[in-house]
């Protein structure tokens, strides 16, 4: 089979599993209160790449987990960064009128129905981690906890929207998306690694590796994208960082120079997963498909 078909037919599977997981797990919304779960719904259904519940499906293949259990993993990641999404779009934070090519949620619902959306979106995705079967839902609850927390998501947003109008230099850039956009990364893969097999140090030490690489190089084609993409293809507002004065990796090293960065990551991250040999083929397609992407 044509490698490229293969790639595209797996992704595509498991995109639309994953959707119907998430169908599955989200309030209907008939049940009161309707405008809450309406918007719960509106924020997570019908969009987005799913990369991060890719990454998790990808890693578990890995591991030879069952899918029905990574189905839990993948579903808890995504409605936090979906959380993520509609909290950092609200006026206070980001101020974004557009997400996944259509209205943010709190133009759609208002700013105290889509705040509420985001905190239930949030505890849902323990509530569904918990019940994912895995063999130490504990640990599991714990690693995502960091993950969504002030050493991760929260911190490095934290630290986002403390640098508007700074000039970071290189590494203190790194460390904050390494935060922001890199622990919700490295969680999907230590989470859907987790749901299989035991790893030894050194592959754990491997996967974390090639999760910090391409967690980055994710960051870095985002904000490429910033400034080369528009608003029908990316689905959000283009230019946003700059406009906002918020230090990006084009703004740090320019845009040629960031195109070389994302490719050094994703070598970097190929790299990685030489020890697993065709189990880590999924993430390396992944890793490519992260830094060649076009939205």
């Amino acid at each position: 089979m044509n490698p490229d078909l293969a790639w595209a037919v797996w992704s595509g599977e498991r995109q639309r599993r994953i959707e119907g997981v998430l169908e599955g797990v989200l309030p209907p919304e008939s049940a009161l209160p309707v405008a809450l779960h309406r918007a719960m719904r509106y924020a997570v259904l019908g969009g987005g790449k799913r990369m991060r519940p890719l990454l998790a499906y990808a890693a578990g293949e890995l591991t030879g987990a069952d899918t029905a259990v990574v189905d839990g993993v993948a579903a808890a990641v995504e409605l936090v960064h979906a959380y993520s999404l509609v909290h950092d779009d609200l006026p206070c934070m980001d101020d974004d009128a557009l997400r996944r090519g259509k209205p943010t949620c709190h133009v759609a619902f208002g700013e105290a129905t889509a705040l509420l959306a985001g905190d239930t979106l949030q505890a849902l995705a323990f509530g569904t981690l918990a019940r994912a079967g895995m063999a130490d839902p504990g640990a599991a609850v714990v690693l995502l906890a960091e993950a969504s927390g002030a050493e991760g998501m929260a911190g490095g947003q934290a630290i986002d929207l403390d640098s508007v109008g700074m000039a970071l230099d290189l590494p203190a850039l790194e460390t904050m998306h390494r935060m922001k956009t890199g622990a919700l990364i490295r969680a999907a893969v230590s989470l859907g690694a987790a749901c299989g097999a035991p790893l030894a140090a050194d592959e754990r030490a491997a996967l974390d590796a090639y999760a910090g690489a391409a967690g980055l190089a994710f960051q870095v084609v985002d904000d490429v994208l910033d400034v080369e993409g528009c608003e029908a293809t990316l689905g959000k507002t283009p230019g946003k960082d700059a406009a906002q004065g918020k230090p990006t990796f084009v703004s740090v090293l320019g845009l040629a120079a960031a195109k070389e960065r994302a490719e050094a990551l994703r070598v970097e991250a190929q790299a990685a997963l030489a020890g697993f040999g065709r189990r880590g083929r999924r993430l390396a397609e992944l890793a490519d498909w992260i830094v060649l992407r076009r939205h």
